[in-house]
């Protein structure tokens, strides 16, 4: 979207289709590179039409669809209470189709995504349901399926939204920032009425904690990232100058604190080969650190993005690169040392797809910055490699039960 609107910025009736197509993506893509084209006069003139924009609270239609996923939610957390169904069985293998498939159905509803497109999202939702409730109790390949499965069913929701287009594969990226920002916005606000409704109720000697969490807090729960997507999705201004602003202040601390980490982990001499735990917790840095790196891509790939922010961000991915072999050589240890397990393989897997990926996404960024390589192809480096995480996670849910054997 930025690069259309930098190359029509001349032509008006172009600019307006751009507009009415996607006011929220229009409306991000120009703020992102007002400052390029802030000479023209017909960018000044859609700044301000921009700026004194309301807050959008979109159609009669998203609202009733909005309360037929919140509802169809509210039933499906109150389902074991009324079936008396293990909350211990139920909610562990079926938590993400409570909260994710909603979110899908919004995107495909706002984007007219005809049945043909959604049917590969449809058969891995309806296959993840059966496949996972039908798993034997007490295996670590259920766990491993627990886990995976919502990564599977969150990338599907990645299809939906942008299907095999780059561009919008980005700007599905970018809205992660944004959802997480606006989540905790509604949390909190729902936190501050939480608290005043049960000591309201307190001052006159009535206790209604255990039935406003169980059914009331339950029930709104899993909806909250729904309407938090809502929001960003109808009002892209909201919060979409926050996400870089903390995307800037995060890359660099986070940088120098990996680096300080390794140094710490050498000079107490830290052993990642023999100590599990420790290595645990390495990994979910990784993971972390990974995740942080893909949302501030998000940002640095912009045109007015910072080159100070952009040069931490390629070091950040050095850093997580050099942690990441070193991630990478203990789990080969130990599979040597203690033999072959799920977990042990799923760990390495997964660390060898992200080490791929940080070298992949590392080269062209080194190469943006010595002007050899473009914004498209960076960021096509960064989402071509979305669906290789979707083939790991389905290989993980649904194959690796059935290869260990319910072990």
């Amino acid at each position: 979207m930025e690069n259309q609107i930098v190359q029509n910025i001349t032509d008006p009736a172009v600019l307006e289709q751009l507009y009415r197509s996607n006011p929220a993506i229009f409306t991000r893509a120009f703020q992102s590179v007002y400052p390029q084209i802030s000479s023209e006069v017909t960018a000044k003139i859609w700044k301000e039409r921009l700026a004194v924009s309301t807050t959008s609270w979109g159609s009669k239609g998203d609202w009733t669809l909005l309360a037929i996923i919140a509802a169809i939610a509210a039933f499906l957390m109150q389902l074991p209470d009324l079936f008396s169904i293990s909350h211990d069985l139920y909610f562990p293998r079926n938590m993400s189709f409570i909260v994710i498939p909603g979110i899908g159905a919004y995107f495909a509803y706002k984007q007219g995504v005809g049945i043909r497109d959604l049917a590969w999202p449809l058969f891995i939702l309806v296959a993840s349901i059966v496949y996972i409730n039908l798993l034997p109790e007490g295996s670590t390949t259920l766990l491993l399926t627990c886990l995976h499965i919502p990564i599977l069913l969150w990338l599907a929701v990645g299809y939906i939204f942008a299907g095999n287009d780059s561009v919008k594969r980005m700007e599905f990226l970018r809205y992660h920032g944004d959802l997480v920002l606006m989540t905790e916005v509604i949390g909190l606000a729902g936190g501050l009425f939480t608290g005043l409704t049960l000591n309201l109720f307190k001052l006159i000697e009535i206790d209604i904690e255990d039935y406003y969490f169980r059914y009331l807090v339950l029930s709104i729960l899993p909806s909250v990232p729904l309407f938090a997507t809502f929001l960003v999705r109808q009002n892209a201004s909201l919060v979409s100058k926050i996400s870089p602003v903390i995307a800037r202040i995060f890359t660099p601390i986070v940088t120098i604190t990996l680096v300080l980490f390794l140094g710490a982990v050498i000079f107490t001499g830290k052993d990642p080969y023999n100590d599990r735990e420790f290595l645990l917790v390495f990994n979910g840095i990784l993971i972390g650190v990974m995740a942080l790196i893909l949302f501030s891509l998000g940002e640095a790939t912009k045109v007015n993005a910072s080159r100070v922010h952009q040069y931490f961000l390629f070091a950040l991915a050095l850093v997580a690169i050099i942690d990441n072999g070193i991630a990478l050589s203990a789990i080969g240890y130990r599979l040597v040392e203690f033999g072959i397990t799920p977990n042990r393989l799923v760990v390495l897997g997964s660390n060898a797809l992200i080490m791929v990926h940080l070298m992949l996404v590392t080269k062209n960024l080194w190469g943006f910055l010595k002007g050899q390589t473009t914004i498209k192809e960076v960021e096509e480096g960064i989402t071509s490699y979305l669906p290789i995480y979707a083939i790991w996670a389905a290989i993980v849910s649904f194959l690796f039960p059935l290869i260990f054997q319910f072990n």
